[in-house]
């Protein structure tokens, strides 16, 4: 299902694509614009997470560098059934995580040192379980595929913006006109994209994480506290990149602006609704567990 998802996602980005070529540079500008889209297209799947990782300056660590966290991970993949992902760290005091990666063996899990700092260890496993959960059901790809053309969405809107929007030039159908509208249609485009992200996909995968460590109530602690931080705490690189947003467990965005247009995670307080029931189900009570 999500290869079909992402399959379609790349069709509408590129019916984008060629539409805004059209609107640049006529004919000659569509067919500029469909390499454009198809190398874009290309480049997104296979490198797509390394750039996302790039952008929040995330470092890579081992067993070495980061033993404690490295073992937990290698104790939920474990949990998860699925090969043990790299593991990276990004200097940011906001409390949050994200994974990245087109499948779960070329798949990579991040936190921030905010997260590290502020949350219990376990906590700390119930965030990442809930990340595992992603690469596991294969979420991944078409989280990065979206980060990234959703960036390129924008860029090319720039590009029709400063060149497209010249009076005399006979070939953009639309004139000045035609940049205008690709500059509003742009950022539209890019939160249509966040919208395509279903919902119900962080639900599943906070019941898939719950599963992976074995405590709800981990988890529901965890968001508690995220939330808590993120609306005091600003993320800097997610501001920079709002297309972004979506990856990370927590909405990195707030303040109005761009973080309402990117509001795509469901209510917080629903999601931990939704964990301590599961944890009632299994009989389970607010307390440390195996973890410990």
């Amino acid at each position: 299902m999500n290869t079909f998802r992402t399959g379609l996602l790349m069709a509408f980005m590129t019916g984008l694509f060629v539409a805004i070529g059209y609107l640049i540079g006529g004919q000659s500008g569509m067919v500029i614009a469909f390499l454009f889209a198809a190398g874009t297209n290309l480049f997104a799947y296979w490198n797509s997470d390394k750039m996302v990782l790039r952008m929040y300056g995330a470092q890579e660590v081992d067993e070495q560098s980061a033993p404690e966290f490295v073992h937990l991970i290698q104790r939920l993949a474990e949990n998860a059934g699925i090969p043990m992902p790299k593991v990276y760290i990004a200097q940011n005091p906001q409390p949050n995580a994200f994974a990245t990666g087109r499948n779960p063996q070329h798949a990579a899990v991040c936190a921030t040192t905010g997260l590290l700092e502020r949350l219990s260890y376990e906590e700390l496993a119930g965030v990442m379980a809930h990340e595992l959960a992603h690469v596991k059901n294969r979420d991944t790809l078409i989280m990065t595929i979206t980060a990234t053309l959703a960036g390129a969405i924008s860029m090319l809107a720039n590009f029709a913006f400063f060149f497209g929007g010249r009076g005399d030039n006979r070939n953009n159908p639309l004139g000045p006109f035609g940049a205008i509208l690709i500059m509003i249609l742009a950022p539209l485009a890019a939160t249509l994209v966040q919208l395509a992200i279903s919902r119900t996909r962080e639900y599943e995968a906070d019941r898939e994480g719950a599963l992976i460590s074995g405590r709800p109530l981990w988890l529901a602690s965890a968001l508690q506290r995220i939330s808590a931080n993120v609306q005091r705490i600003d993320n800097v690189d997610a501001e920079q990149n709002p297309a972004t947003a979506h990856m990370f467990i927590i909405n990195p965005l707030h303040g109005g602006g761009l973080g309402s247009l990117f509001a795509t995670h469901p209510s917080t307080e629903q999601r931990i609704a939704r964990l301590r029931g599961m944890a009632n189900e299994m009989g389970q009570e607010p307390e440390r567990g195996p973890w410990s």
